[in-house]
C-alpha cells in the first residue's frame, strides 16, 4: 500500500471537511455536495416543519408522539451511507431520545425532500431508492416551484404513490393524516 493510500481521507472525512455553506451526503459510495438551498426551498421546508411540529412533536392540536427534525444527518451505515433529507420524522417509540452527536442511526419513519432544479434528479433517482432500501416507511417530495406534494408509502420494498396534491388546498396525508395541512401555507409569496 502506498503512502497516498494510507493518508487519503475517507469519504466521511471529506464530508466533514467541506467548507461552510455546503451540505454533503454519501450516497451509494459517492460524495455529493450542494450549496445551501434557495429562499423558496427554505420557506417551504420551514413552513412544513412548523405545520408538523406543534401537532406531532408537541401534541398541540394533534396526537404528538413524533420527533420532527430539519436536515438530520442520517447514518444508514455509520459514516458510509449518509443522507441529509430536508425533514425527517421518527415515532418516539422507535427513537425515544435524540442522539447526543449529529448522527441519526435509527431509520426514520418519514422523510421529506424539497425539490429544486439542482437536486430533483438526485432526490428522485438516488435518494428515494436508498430510503426504500433501508426501510423508511413514508416519503414526501415537495416542489415549491410547481406547488405540489407527492406522498409515497413503502409497500413490499417499493414506493407506492398514495397521493399527489397541487395548489393551495388543505390536505391530510399519511403518516400525518390526523391534521390537515394547507398547502398554500408552504409556498413562498411571489410578487
Amino acid at each position: 500500500m502506498s503512502a497516498n493510500q494510507k493518508t487519503r481521507p475517507t469519504l466521511y472525512e471529506q464530508l466533514e471537511a467541506l467548507p461552510e455553506g455546503l451540505t454533503g451526503e454519501i450516497l451509494n459510495g459517492q460524495l455529493y455536495t450542494q450549496p445551501r438551498p434557495s429562499g423558496a426551498h427554505v420557506v417551504t421546508a420551514s413552513a412544513l416543519g412548523y405545520e408538523l411540529f406543534g401537532p406531532f412533536q408537541r401534541g398541540r392540536g394533534g396526537p404528538g408522539g413524533w420527533w420532527i427534525i430539519d436536515e438530520p444527518e442520517l447514518h444508514f451505515i455509520r459514516d458510509t451511507e449518509v443522507d441529509v433529507p430536508d425533514l425527517a420524522g421518527w415515532r418516539r417509540g422507535r427513537l425515544p431520545r435524540i442522539p447526543q452527536d449529529h448522527r441519526f442511526t435509527v431509520v426514520p419513519d418519514w422523510v421529506c425532500e424539497i425539490l429544486s432544479p439542482s437536486t430533483e434528479s438526485k432526490d428522485r433517482e438516488v435518494k428515494m431508492p436508498i430510503y426504500a432500501h433501508f426501510g423508511v416507511a413514508y416519503a414526501w417530495l415537495i416542489d415549491p416551484r410547481a406547488h405540489t406534494l407527492e406522498a409515497y408509502v413503502l409497500d413490499d420494498g417499493d414506493w407506492r404513490e398514495i397521493g399527489r396534491f397541487a395548489g393551495g388546498a388543505p390536505v391530510s396525508v399519511a403518516p400525518f393524516e390526523a391534521v390537515a395541512i394547507a398547502l398554500d401555507d408552504l409556498w413562498a409569496p411571489t410578487d
